[in-house]
């Protein structure tokens, strides 16, 4: 079977405005409005499940935006090529379910900064970066699927709860699902503002002394380091990270044809992690979906100039950070069952192709199964969350399970 030849690429040099094309523009900014929207309900109340406040929640998102905004647009600039970049949207989804931190929101941090150094010595030591490729992906995708089942049952249990709340949300979803799927989540965040304006869900007034900033400001939080938050925390952000999103980031790239040096793109992307973790941001990575969008023939027929698209969705990112005050303001106004709704139909898509892929391989399913159901029973044991057990066990089943096959034969 043939290989279906790569699109083509114009050789001759070109200058920055001479590659631009409306088609590109048009791609880019589609590409920020899908990635932002589709995910910063799930960051909001990741931040929000690990102590912070308001307005350190919309200091986070908006260093998160700023962070990937950034360094998309350096790396369009600089590679040429249309790399994208996003904040770990498994890795928020992970926090949403992680254990209280006895050091609350400062031992978050700290579990942050250690995320993004050890991306960044990924891209660094070649080694480390083929030692995390080698962990089974049957366990990775297990493992986060067992952590997003909690979160997806949200919406329904919230329909029992809010019936006439939750229910226009869900609907409009599956609804906007079928007609065009990128659009599915931002359609349920048009209804989930119109629900609150309603005044159906008898949200709260602002609390006296409460107010939602206009512009946060970028204040650093003190960290706090322990042990229990890294390994209950930063590994399981940092393999997710890696496994979920830069891996197939990179291999996104290389599918449509563009060479780019894998181990400089993760550790550029742990260094903008690192600079932005002290503000609450959670790590920034290599984007796949996003990338595919920036990638295709849609965005222009030369492969060399779909970089246009990658530098509109960072710029898009920045200009959608500066609303992060208003955006947060929803935790203090909205029921904390309809925030997690949107959250919740945000991560449907992303449970089901991590279990699909983690139950795929017929001879890994035991293995992928008890990642799974240790992942997803919410356990702690000696202070570390069950997505840290569930990668364990699951490798002990799946190392005893080979070494039997390879005994077998």
């Amino acid at each position: 079977m043939s290989a279906t030849p790569l699109p083509p690429t114009d050789t001759q040099p070109h200058s920055l405005l001479a590659d631009f094309s409306a088609s590109a523009f048009t791609m880019g900014v589609l590409a920020s409005i899908v990635g932002f929207s589709s995910s910063f309900a799930i960051v909001l109340a990741a931040l929000a499940a690990l102590g912070a406040t308001p307005a350190q929640a919309a200091t986070g998102l908006l260093a998160a935006s700023l962070a990937m905004g950034l360094c998309g647009v350096w790396f369009a600039l600089r590679h040429r090529a249309p790399i994208s970049v996003a904040w770990s949207t498994p890795g928020a989804a992970l926090l949403i379910g992680a254990p209280v931190l006895a050091g609350g929101y400062n031992e978050a941090i700290g579990a942050f900064i250690i995320c993004a150094l050890l991306i960044n010595v990924t891209g660094l030591v070649k080694p480390i970066g083929e030692a995390i490729k080698r962990i089974p992906r049957p366990l990775a995708n297990a493992m986060l699927a067992g952590i997003l089942l909690p979160l997806c049952l949200a919406p329904f249990r919230a329909a029992a709860e809010m019936l006439f709340a939750a229910l226009p949300i869900i609907a409009a979803w599956a609804i906007a699902l079928r007609v065009k799927r990128l659009f599915a989540v931002p359609v349920a965040l048009i209804v989930f503002a119109a629900v609150l304006a309603s005044g159906i869900t008898g949200a709260p007034e602002l609390a006296q002394g409460a107010r939602i900033e206009l512009f946060p400001s970028l204040q650093p939080i003190a960290p706090i380091f322990s042990l229990s938050s890294i390994i209950s925390v930063a590994l399981p952000v940092y393999v997710v990270t890696m496994a979920s999103q830069n891996i197939p980031g990179i291999a996104v790239l290389a599918v449509n044809g563009y060479d780019v040096r894998a181990g400089a793109l993760v550790r550029d992307t742990g260094v903008i992690s690192l600079l932005s973790a002290p503000f609450g941001a959670i790590p920034s990575n290599l984007s796949a979906i996003v990338a595919s969008m920036c990638c295709g023939e849609d965005v222009h027929p030369d492969r060399s100039r779909r970089y246009w698209a990658a530098l509109i969705a960072g710029l898009g990112y920045i200009l959608m950070g500066l609303l992060a005050g208003p955006i947060a303001g929803l935790l203090l106004i909205a029921p904390a069952s309809l925030i997690a709704t949107v959250a919740g139909l945000a991560l449907v898509p992303t449970l089901l192709a991590s279990a699909g892929e983690a139950f795929a391989p017929a001879q890994d399913r035991e293995a992928a199964g008890v990642t799974f159901l240790t992942a997803a029973s919410g356990i702690t044991l000696l202070g570390i969350s069950g997505a840290f057990w569930g990668l364990v066990a699951g490798g002990l089943v799946y190392w005893l399970l080979n070494a039997y096959r390879k005994g077998a034969t």
